[in-house]
This record gives C-alpha cells, structure tokens and sequence, in this order.
C-alpha cells in the first residue's frame, strides 16, 4: 500500500477516538438501478479502454485463482427488492445502497466474486492510485459514521465479527481473553481485503441497511479509512456469511446487465433481491444449470465462488470440447467455473483458450491477424477485416452447460472493434499473453461483458443458475 502501516492504525485510532455508538418492514418489491462503472476518458479512447479491461481482467482471474484461505469463513418474510444498475466504463456495474439513521446514499461495485459489504468511511478516507477521469480522490463520498444513530462498532465476541475472522473468539480479542475477561468492549479486529489491482482496510460496523419500506438492522458492513485503486465501496455478492444475499436471507437475486456502450450514462437496469421462499418455480424465458460446489478441504477462499458445470463452447456449430481435468474443480479445489460479476472480459485457462482460439483461426482462415494490435492491446486474437468488415460473418459462440442449458451470445458479447480500424479482437482473455502464465484455481471465469443484454438469475433456494437473453435497456 501507499500509506504506511503507522498512518493506517493512527487513522483507525483517530476514527474510532470520533465515532459516536425498529421494526423490520417487508415490502413485497425494491428495485434498485445498475449500471456500468467508473467515468470514460475525455478522449474515449476505445482501444485504451480495452486495453485497461484486458489487464483489469487478468489482473482480477489471478487473485481469485489464487486466493488463500484467510479471515474470510464462507458459509422468511415476503420481499422482492429491484435495484437500480447502472454500467461505468473500466469495466463493472454499480449500485446505489442506503445505510443508517437518517439514511446515506452511497455507490457500490456490484461484486459476485467477493462477499464483504464496505463502503468509504469518514471525511478521512485515503485513497491512492485513483486519480481515475472524472474522480478526484480527495472528494470521494463517504459514509459519516458519526452522523449516524444506529452506527455501533462491532465487538470481538459478536459472532459477525466471526464471519470475517473466524469462530475462534480469543485469536479475534487480541487484547483480551474471553475465558477470564469481560470483553464486550474490545473491538473486532481491523480488516484487509485484496481485489486483484486494489485492496481496501478499516474496521467493522454493524449499521442499518435501508430499502424503501424495508430495513435491515445490524447489517454488518466494512467502514474502510484507506484504499488502493477503490474509489467506491463494494457490495460482496458471493456466498460468504457476510455477503450481501447471507446477511439478508435471499432466495435468489437476478440482475439484467446493459452493454458497455451505455457506460457512465444515465441508463440503468434493474438488480432484483428475492426474500420470500417461491418453492421450485423457473423464471420464464430463462434456461437452468445447476450450480456445484468446490471439493476443497484445504483453500475455502474458494467456497465463496460461484462454480457452474460449463461443459463445452460451441464455436461457428463446432463444439469444442473442455478438458476434463479442468472442467471441474478437484478436491485441490483448482478447476471449473465460476461466474463473477466483478471480471469484465471472461478468463480462460490457456489450455482452453488454446482450443478456442485454434477453432476461430481455422474458421476465419481467410483473414489477417492483427499481429501488432494483440501485442499492444493485451488481447489475443485479432482480425483485420478492412473492406469487408459490414459484410463479414463472424462464428457464432455458444456456452453448453450441464442439464442442457445453452448461452447463445451475441457477437457484440465477444468480439469487439479495436480504435478506429477495421480490426476486431476476441474479449476473452488467458494467462500468458500480457502476464505471466499461472495456473491453479478457476479454469473460466465468466465476465460481465459475456453477461451483457441478459437476464441472469442465482436461484440460491434451488442451487441453481439460470439465464436468458433480454435487452436490459428500459427504454427499448
């Protein structure tokens, strides 16, 4: 980090030396807005974009393919809630949540790869490396703790302060031992979180989470005093305890993700949070797989993901078919894969993506790699199609997964235009092209670029994924 460790504890100590320490409601619908993430460069420039999305992307495969166990422990009333989602430009989808007493509004990446819920936290919020368009870093909103009444620190022997650091109580109380002390005044520890390109650390609050007509109380949420590259809290999504869907009891949430080409634009689509129980009932429209869980014993940082049985890719009609000492995961608990809404380009193993991209060079035979663009771009399959790129057809690609579900994309799903030529990359990313090539952990990892223009639903109730294609533009 940036900030030496000294800053960091005299800014938690500063902090927490200024904090100051209802009835449920049930509504049958929220619905909050979702939308891309983080402003475009003056200049919109889209091969610098892609660019960015192309490190982003690998950069975020590497940490959840080698995440290691750590102080993470992964683990009715009648409610729909529909969030409003909004796009942003290098890469991701944010929310907008309120928390506490009178309620703050603040934006959070939308994060199905990760479960801790935080958000920026006092005037004295530092953040380096986030001098992003459109940001500046001394501005950043944040959560005033103080300006709260239902703010609580979270104490050591709470079982939520276990949800983070573990059920061991003495190894959380430090400073105190639960067996011959009163310790209800001892606080959980500070925490750090790593994002693949950022990490974030601060204290754990309990704080109310407001939706219209509904709250959540003793929500437990991270009050992050310094970050790196994280200009804007994180809603953890994943199937940790302290995730967002744990600590509210969801059956399901489904979201609908708009194209990038309405990054940092007033459009938005909707986020949907499922309380209430609905048995065995299907969506409409949508297709089902179902999702299976990671033998690991030995890495439970892995148990927070969300595995799915994708069996082959269908490319132009050809399957190509995934290995299967990598299609799921093993009892080392490397392999298979994961949907996470927090990847922008999906990730494959270079193993698989050696298989896909062997399949579009034999079918696009007849046109020129762009060599040059695939070295400069952090992509790795490139075709320049000038003179005939309004009448090219380019093969059509299908995920297959387990019971028969089928995800047709649309091409704009997996190929994209590079600047101002007529050169068009893959938006699949591996291991060895602009990093060094790694293995262990996920094998794929569907990013939200492939995610775009469908409705996408985790049916938690069920144990089960399920999808379907659907403009998430509202005014279409």
């Amino acid at each position: 980090m940036a900030y030496p460790y000294i800053l960091i504890i005299l800014s938690l100590l500063s902090f927490l030396l200024t904090f100051s320490s209802s009835n449920v409601l049930n509504p049958n619908t929220i619905t909050l807005p979702l939308s891309p993430l983080s402003p475009k460069s003056q200049s919109s420039d889209l091969f610098h974009s892609l660019k960015t999305a192309a490190t982003s992307s690998l950069s975020r495969a590497h940490h959840l393919k080698t995440q290691k166990t750590n102080h993470k422990s992964p683990k009715s009333s009648s409610s729909i809630t529909n969030t409003q989602i909004f796009s942003k430009s290098y890469g991701g989808y944010s929310i907008n949540l309120n928390f506490g007493t009178p309620s703050q509004t603040l934006s959070f990446v939308l994060d199905t790869g990760s479960s801790l819920v935080w958000f920026p936290c006092s005037s004295h919020y530092l953040c380096s490396n986030c001098n992003f368009p459109n940001i500046n870093p001394t501005k950043i909103p944040s959560f005033i703790a103080k300006n709260s009444s239902s703010s609580k620190i979270l104490g050591c022997t709470n079982s939520k302060c276990g949800y983070i650091f573990g059920p061991d109580i003495e190894s959380r109380c430090r400073d105190c031992n639960p067996k011959t002390e009163n310790c209800n005044n001892t606080t959980c520890p500070a925490y750090i979180v790593q994002y693949g390109l950022g990490s974030t650390i601060g204290f754990l609050l309990l704080e109310n989470l407001n939706f219209p007509g509904k709250t959540v109380q003793d929500f437990l949420v991270g009050c992050s005093i310094v970050s790196t590259r994280q200009p804007s809290g994180i809603a953890g999504f994943g199937r940790g305890e302290d995730s967002l869907p744990s600590q509210m009891g969801l059956k399901r949430f489904s979201y609908c993700l708009l194209s990038h080409q309405f990054d940092d634009s007033p459009e938005n689509s909707n986020l949907v949070l499922q309380v209430s129980s609905t048995g065995d009932t299907k969506t409409k429209g949508l297709s089902y797989t179902p999702f299976r869980k990671n033998p690991s014993t030995n890495n439970t940082a892995f148990l927070e993901y969300y595995y799915v049985n994708l069996r082959s890719i269908a490319i132009g009609g050809k399957r190509v078919k995934i290995p299967l000492t990598v299609s799921e995961p093993g009892i080392d608990g490397n392999g298979g894969t994961i949907v996470d809404s927090g990847s922008t380009f999906t990730f494959m193993e270079k193993e698989i993506f050696d298989l896909v991209s062997k399949e579009f060079e034999k079918q696009l035979k007849n046109f020129t790699r762009a060599k040059e663009v695939e070295e400069t771009s952090g992509l790795s399959l490139c075709f320049d199609f000038t003179g005939v790129i309004k009448t090219v057809s380019l093969p059509e690609v299908v995920f297959q997964f387990k019971g028969g579900a089928k995800m047709k994309l649309p091409v704009e799903n997996y190929f994209s235009l590079v600047g101002e030529g007529d050169v068009v990359c893959l938006t699949f990313v591996t291991d060895g092209v602009s990093a060094p090539e790694r293995s262990g952990g996920p094998a794929i990892i569907l990013g939200n670029y492939q995610q775009q223009n469908f409705n996408v639903e985790y049916d938690l109730e069920n144990d089960r994924f399920g999808f379907g294609p659907q403009s998430c533009q509202k005014s279409a």
